[in-house]
């Protein structure tokens, strides 16, 4: 069963320790076959120390929660807030549609999808966030619902959309979904 002791500096809020534990557990577990009972993360506090010749006193900043950056900017989306939106995005931000279309801006987005479909709207089933090195990666998948030109509604096209954020930005989105085979199908 896994003990896990971390030191920081003070300053970091409860919700950041908790988060901190949190993802250190389930880090333990995917390496370690340990019940999620028997894994025990604690945090303890050291006023200041020393590295480098420097003397630290006090803890660096937090990361956002990736998952909570993606939901923000796909609600700022649903809404058409596309000034909320964007600042969510880094300034080298790519979002990748089926066909290998790429589009930078959501002016691009707004254009590309202008002859597509009257409205869209997606409805997220899932979140699921995993990290690396410098950032996270969330996959948010669930329905698109909506109105082509015609008139004709759509509902229940399945997609997904894998995101990479980093320092609270996001950079890339890779987007994937049915849509195409859905008006392939219906057109027939």
């Amino acid at each position: 069963m896994p003990v896990i002791s971390v030191t920081l500096l003070p300053g970091y809020r409860p919700e950041v320790q908790h988060r901190l534990v949190q993802r250190l557990a389930v880090t333990a577990r995917s390496v370690i076959a340990a019940a999620e009972a028997g894994t025990t993360v604690f945090i303890q506090e050291v006023s200041t120390y020393q590295r480098d010749g420097q003397v630290f006193t006090g803890g660096g900043a937090a990361r956002p929660v990736a998952s909570e950056v993606v939901t923000s900017f796909l609600n700022a989306l649903a809404v058409r807030d596309l000034d909320l939106a964007a600042t969510h995005l880094s300034a080298n931000f790519a979002m990748v549609f089926p066909n290998n279309v790429q589009i930078n801006t959501l002016q691009e987005l707004v254009e590309w999808s202008r002859p597509r479909y009257r409205s869209i709207q997606k409805t997220i089933h899932h979140l699921d966030e995993s990290w690396r090195g410098d950032g996270a990666v969330v996959y948010a998948s669930g329905h698109l619902s909506g109105v082509f030109h015609n008139g004709d509604t759509f509902e229940g096209i399945r997609f997904i959309d894998r995101f990479e954020v980093v320092d609270g930005k996001i950079e890339r989105q890779g987007v994937w979904n049915d849509l195409e085979a859905y008006k392939m199908i219906h057109a027939a």
